[in-house]
């Protein structure tokens, strides 16, 4: 299990990262409730993180968008709670 301790924003140090895959973490809360998922994408020289949230409104995940480091694809699971 990965923290996201090493980022300078302190409302993201309380999200642990569970792998999935090799590609994909499930994102949970401090209360261990999962938020979303981030997938790799992209060659081991240039990653990308893809965000995406499941919505039970629509009986699937919500792509939230893809980001040059995984810090801000954590910050939009975050905010689009």
């Amino acid at each position: 299990m990965t923290t996201i301790a090493t980022t300078t924003d302190v409302r993201l140090r309380r999200y642990r990262l569970v792998p999935v895959t090799d590609r994909r973490w499930r994102v949970t809360d401090a209360a261990g409730r999962v938020i979303g998922h981030v997938d790799r994408t992209g060659d081991p020289h240039t990653p990308r993180y893809r965000a995406r949230r499941f919505r039970v409104s629509m009986g699937g995940f919500l792509e939230l968008g893809e980001f040059w480091h995984l810090e801000d694809a954590v910050a939009v699971l975050h905010d689009s709670r």
